[in-house]
């Protein structure tokens, strides 16, 4: 099964979070009895051996950022969407959805690449709800890693399109997937963001500040779990929708129908 129909399946199957593929490779011990073969052949494996760490000194650097599976159908999802640092659509929508996410979470996922496919096409597309993103740290350290990344990549107004590469490929929470080397996989497969530029933001103080605040935000919300979801008319009242559950298409509809009446 190649790596984009594990990663479609993954999709498929978002309720369940997916097994991590493993990273580890135990290397082979030498053989006593081929230890001690002739001096003469050891002579020369060894010769071998400093022959091939003259010629890779210097290679030992992490893995060349590869874009991760089903990257195209999340820029094709968000494609013409108009993206302004952590906000999704026009400014001047009527209805304004609130989020906060974790972008280790497997409901999260649920939510985001089976419910908000439907409510993007519907009302974000159309001009009708502005989303706005607070990634925070709610699952454990790994969640660090996906909220300074979202925020990075949103300095280049292309966060959103980073956070959904990341919940396509998704694997268990506190699973140790979410590491520097996948976010850097995550980035690369973004038409038009400059990765250096990424990566100084994504280690930087100021990011790493810009997640305090969300959480502080998040507790002064009262956030008990992620997706939390508001929606709001323009700066008035917040609603949640759905409080403690996955919002279904039919509640999120319903939140943001019943905000345009007003």
């Amino acid at each position: 099964m190649t790596r984009a129909k594990k990663a479609r399946q993954r999709r498929q199957q978002a309720a369940a979070p997916p097994p991590v593929r493993s990273k580890g490779a135990g290397g082979r011990k030498a053989n006593p009895k081929v230890i001690a073969g002739a001096a003469g052949v050891v002579v020369v494996v060894v010769a071998a051996i400093v022959l091939a760490l003259v010629l890779t000194r210097g290679s030992s650097k992490a893995s060349p950022p590869t874009p991760l599976p089903d990257s195209d159908a999340a820029v094709s999802l968000l494609r013409g969407i108009p993206q302004n640092g952590r906000f999704l659509g026009s400014p001047k929508a009527p209805v304004k959805m609130l989020e906060y996410i974790d972008l280790q979470c497997s409901s999260c996922r649920a939510f985001e690449t089976q419910i908000m496919p439907t409510i993007i096409d519907k009302y974000v597309r159309t001009g009708k709800v502005q989303v706005e993103a607070r990634p925070i740290v709610f699952i454990g350290p790994d969640s660090d890693r996906g909220a300074r990344a979202m925020a990075a990549a949103a300095q280049q107004n292309r966060g959103f399109t980073l956070a959904q590469i990341l919940y396509y490929n998704q694997g268990a929470e506190n699973g140790g997937w979410l590491s520097d080397q996948t976010v850097d996989d995550a980035a690369v497969g973004i038409p038009g963001l400059r990765l250096p530029v990424f990566r100084a933001a994504y280690s930087s103080g100021a990011v790493a500040d810009q997640v305090k605040r969300f959480n502080s935000e998040a507790n002064a919300d009262k956030v008990r779990g992620t997706p939390t979801v508001y929606v709001s008319k323009g700066s008035g009242p917040r609603t949640e929708v759905a409080p403690g559950l996955i919002p279904s298409v039919a509640q999120v509809s319903a939140a943001i129908d019943q905000k345009l009446r007003q």
